[in-house]
Order: structure tokens, then C-alpha cells, then sequence
């Protein structure tokens, strides 16, 4: 399976924590960061505002690795060991 395929079966499931830009869910890979509106800045800021939002929910992520991946629901960040 893809790493396309297990986030989007992962988005499926319920998320783990809301915060007021991300819905948090678990996958098999880490941890991802749903984006819950369309983001116009660069992505960039989106992974500040991920990583100042997870702290929120009780997610340290700064030492993690990142990328971004498109979902049918919106952009994802994926933070992973």
C-alpha cells in the first residue's frame, strides 16, 4: 500500500485532536496534520502553525521529519520518525 493510500484511509477514521487549523489523526506512518481550510500561504507556514497547534494537543513534533501530501480532503502534513 502506498504512502497516499494509508493516509487516506487513516483521514477515514476519526481524528485524535482538533485544533482551530488541523484535524490530528494517527496513521500507520505518524502522525497527520489535516488541514481544515484551504491554505494560501506557503507551506512553509503551514508546517509553523502544525507545529505550534500540536503542542496544543499534547504533540511535540519539532524533531519529527515532515512532508505534505495532498488528500482528497485537502493538504496533509505528515510528521514521522
Amino acid at each position: 500500500m502506498s504512502t497516499q493510500e494509508l493516509l487516506e484511509d487513516s483521514l477515514k477514521e476519526p481524528a485524535i485532536g482538533q485544533t482551530s487549523k488541523f484535524q490530528w489523526h494517527a496513521t500507520p506512518i505518524g502522525i497527520a496534520a489535516l488541514c481544515k481550510q484551504e491554505i494560501s500561504d506557503s507551506s512553509k507556514n503551514s508546517y509553523e502553525d502544525a507545529l505550534k497547534e500540536g503542542l496544543e494537543v499534547g504533540l511535540d513534533l519539532s524533531r519529527e521529519e515532515r512532508e505534505s501530501h495532498y488528500s482528497k480532503k485537502g493538504l496533509v502534513i505528515l510528521f514521522y520518525s
